[in-house]
């Protein structure tokens, strides 16, 4: 018995040996992956503003020869919202410098997690930053803040005209640089909106309406200036403008109740020159009877009318992005005001002046 036994333990030994050994060999077996990437953090900012856009820049060492294969994966941030998820690059020497853009949204913001990897490829291994978290402050703006925040604001143009009997629009165009235009944003107006925009963290544009009451005589506005750290005014003279229709933004009614007021006084004047040709016997007088009776009959001409399709969009300007304000549910008739290039001006039955496009227009 004591025989067998040693023979069992004899033989059985050297395999449990060989297992373990099989398992040591296998886990050394697999190579560590090999480091070819080296990040650091360049640039970054000390504080930011709420709805301040801001950039953090990347220094990159990559041992490949092509570092077009480097990418980026960013993760866990908060309160910020990524404007450029592929970043600028800038080469100097050996280094690579990646720049990213970002908006503050929250009081409470925090740096991405960076990670940048050769895409498709499993053997070289990551390189990662961990984010840290941002100082953000917020504003204690004027009352007559705008909701912008900019490197600087400019006003490049801008008109006033009528918009209803209570009402005048003023339409604007402006420019900036690092901010996020389409945050504009006014108190106490009537009515207010984009246009068009022109969007970037850079360099942006924007086309503006604001429908103010005729009291107004000033549209006066402020934005935060983040270079000098104060808050510039912009001011904006209320000209009601009255030009022709081909001006983008004639929105003025015509307001019948005046046609009509006209057409009685021409009328009386008419009348007393007839009496007064009739009493003196003066027939030369009548030609004072005539002009009178000529402008009446001028304004009697009926307006000349338009059809609109169903479904026409009525915008509150003639632009092809610009504000739709209301949509025709059938088929109608509408007085035409004007026209300008790919729009025709009509005039609503509410009243409200508005552009419909060439192609919406009844062909019958």
């Amino acid at each position: 018995m004591k025989i067998l036994l040693l023979f069992l333990f004899l033989f059985f030994t050297p395999l449990f040996a060989l297992d373990g050994d099989s398992e040591l060999y296998s886990a050394e077996a697999v190579a560590p992956k090999q480091k070819v990437l080296y990040l650091s953090n360049e640039t970054s900012p000390q504080r930011v503003v709420k709805g301040e856009i801001f950039a953090i820049t990347l220094k990159l060492l990559s041992t490949l020869n092509n570092a077009d294969r480097v990418e980026y994966k960013l993760s866990n941030l908060q309160g910020l919202q990524v404007l450029t998820p592929t970043p600028s690059r800038e080469q100097k020497s050996k280094y690579y410098y990646d720049t990213f853009y970002f908006l503050t949204t929250s009081t409470q913001a925090k740096l991405p997690d960076i990670e940048a990897f050769v895409a498709g490829s499993s053997q070289y291994a990551s390189a990662v930053l961990h984010g840290l978290p941002l100082n953000v402050i917020s504003l204690n703006p004027k009352s007559d803040f705008a909701n912008v925040i900019a490197d600087s604001f400019e006003l490049i143009d801008f008109k006033t005209t009528s918009y209803d009997n209570k009402h005048n629009i003023v339409v604007f165009v402006a420019k900036a640089t690092n901010c996020d235009i389409a945050a504009l944003n006014f108190k106490n107006v009537f009515k207010q909106g984009i246009e068009s925009a022109q969007k970037s963290h850079l360099d942006s544009r924007i086309t503006y309406y604001v429908i103010i009451n005729k009291e107004v005589k000033n549209l006066s506005f402020s934005y935060f200036n983040l270079k000098s750290n104060s808050y510039p005014t912009i001011n904006i003279p209320i000209i009601v403008d009255d030009d022709s229709v081909t001006t983008q933004s004639d929105l003025k009614p015509t307001d019948q109740s005046r046609e009509i007021l006209k057409m009685q006084i021409a009328g009386v004047v008419a009348f007393f020159m007839l009496v007064l040709a009739l009493w003196a016997k003066k027939y030369i007088y009548l030609l004072f009877v005539i002009i009178p009776l000529i402008y009446i009959g001028f304004l009697a001409i009926p307006s000349k009318e338009v059809c609109v399709k169903q479904g026409t969009n009525i915008y509150l300007l003639p632009m092809s992005n610009g504000t739709v304000f209301e949509t025709t549910k059938n088929e109608y008739k509408l007085k035409k005001d004007g026209s300008i290039e790919n729009f025709v001006k009509v005039e609503l039955e509410n009243e409200k002046i508005g552009w419909v496009k060439n192609e919406d227009i009844c062909s019958h």
